[in-house]
């Protein structure tokens, strides 16, 4: 084969091998990445939930070697959130009864006016009655009296659904509370309703958001002009609160033996945030145990907890009552555990669960997609963004619930450096090295140059 052919072959060869590298984090930095697939391709930040394969694979204590490229494999700005925030999910709401107003109502006090109502024990509206001597007291649409006394539960906003109108609708309306139906104090200065159509698309705005809590709202037009024909309102309740999603991971444990007491250590498989543990016992048994951990095997032992009491006991038909799993003073990501039982074992082998809540990466989709999460690795670590306090801006402005668009993890990972990755690589200071060179060879010059000098030096007569 001629050396043109052969030199193609290589130049074809690299190409391709260059093609086939995926595109996302530096190869050489990261043990492994994850495509990520995005829930929205206009979104401006995403939120990706970490998996167990994204744990075991990181190696820094505060999974600053995770990091999220674009297509170019440039790093886009991310961090690494806690769980606590739950995803956004529609608000609960409740349904209240309402009365037609007339305009007199919304006058000053000083007008001849005067209001009635039937009120049960509980404190709801059986009936009302408004009556005034002017001659405007015929009741017109557009004011509402809206009776929220039933509801135990503080109100977030009022929903309002309305007749389609003959033609297109906007008038601002605010909100008035009173807990007895004289004092009355604004819960909303002002919310402009909106129903508008056009080529078959329809924008409505319906929501009216509360500024304080009371037993009866009254709204009322902030100026005059035909108001919708009011059908049903609706009570925006605060969400549940989310029920944390618990993730645990098995590790089994080496017997330990020293100063005549005995212990188990086991060896964490990644960096997952723990901040509960449990211990599994095989049959019947029952057993008291404290819990210590660090972070590498030079280090000393820390205190977790403990003692506690760990048991499992069988019952009928496959059913039995077991201890429950521990809370720990803070998230833990350590590798080593040590746990120390307060009576001996007589060969049982526990087995420590290790619980965790899987965090969320939140990035800003900078570059061109797709994107990529990189894990593990020994040198390359995330620059600090303010991703906190964007979220903090973004929910003042669109709602506590406010969350960026969701993305996922590819389910399997492309592996890079893999653990050549892990490894610590040592930097050679060239200057130092530069300066020990100049000095044993200056020493060696001078040394030479002394034995030049003795051996060119003439015998003695």
């Amino acid at each position: 084969m001629s050396k043109p052919v052969i030199a193609c072959a290589a130049l074809l060869g690299a190409l391709l091998a260059a093609g086939a590298a995926p595109a996302g984090a530096p190869a050489q930095d990261y043990a492994r990445q994850w495509p990520l697939q995005l829930g929205q391709a206009d979104a401006g930040a995403y939120r990706v939930v970490l998996g167990p394969a994204v744990y075991r694979s990181a190696a820094d204590h505060h999974l600053a070697d995770l990091e999220v490229f674009n297509a170019q494999g440039q790093a886009v700005p991310a961090a690494v959130l806690s769980p606590a925030q739950p995803a956004a999910q529609p608000p609960p709401t409740l349904e209240l009864p309402w009365f037609p107003l007339p305009p007199a109502a919304s006058a000053p006090p000083a007008t001849d006016l005067h209001l009635l109502a039937e009120r049960a024990e509980d404190g709801s509206i059986r009936r009302l009655q408004l009556g005034t001597r002017a001659a405007e007291a015929v009741p017109r649409a557009g004011h509402w009296l809206v009776d929220a006394s039933r509801t135990r539960e503080p109100l977030r906003a009022l929903r309002l659904e309305w007749q389609a109108p003959g033609q297109p609708l906007e008038i601002a309306y605010r909100v008035e509370g009173s807990d007895d139906l004289r004092r009355w104090r604004t819960l909303n200065p002002g919310t402009t309703l909106l129903d508008l159509e056009r080529d078959g698309q329809r924008l409505r705005q319906a929501r009216i958001e509360l500024d304080g809590q009371a037993r009866y709202l009254r709204l009322l037009p902030v100026r005059a002009g035909p108001g919708p024909q009011l059908e049903q309102v609706l009570a925006e309740l605060p969400p549940p609160p989310a029920q944390p999603h618990w993730e645990w991971e098995e590790v089994r444990g080496r017997r330990r033996s020293e100063g005549g007491r005995e212990y188990f250590e086991f060896t964490s498989p990644g960096r997952f945030p723990v901040e509960r543990v449990d211990l599994g016992l095989d049959g019947n048994a029952a057993l008291e145990w404290s819990l210590h951990s660090r972070e590498h095997e030079e280090a000393s032992w820390t205190w977790r907890g403990g003692p506690w009491m760990a048991f499992h006991v069988a019952g009928a038909e496959g059913g039995g009552d077991r201890s429950p799993p521990q809370a720990l003073r803070g998230v833990v990501r350590d590798r080593y555990w040590r746990l120390t039982p307060g009576s001996p074992l007589n060969g049982a082998e526990p087995v420590l669960r290790l619980g965790y809540r899987p965090e969320v990466v939140v990035f800003l989709a900078q570059g061109e997609a797709p994107y990529a999460l990189a894990a593990g690795s020994a040198r390359a670590r995330r620059a600090n963004a303010p991703i906190p306090g964007l979220l903090d801006a973004l929910r003042k402005q669109h709602g506590a619930q406010w969350q960026p668009a969701p993305a996922w993890l590819a389910e399997q990972a492309q592996e890079l450096a893999g653990e050549a990755a892990l490894r610590p690589q040592r930097e050679l200071d060239w200057k130092n090295g530069l300066l020990w060179a100049l000095l044993v060879g200056g020493a060696l010059l001078v040394g030479l140059l002394g034995l030049s000098l003795l051996r060119s030096r003439p015998d003695p007569a």
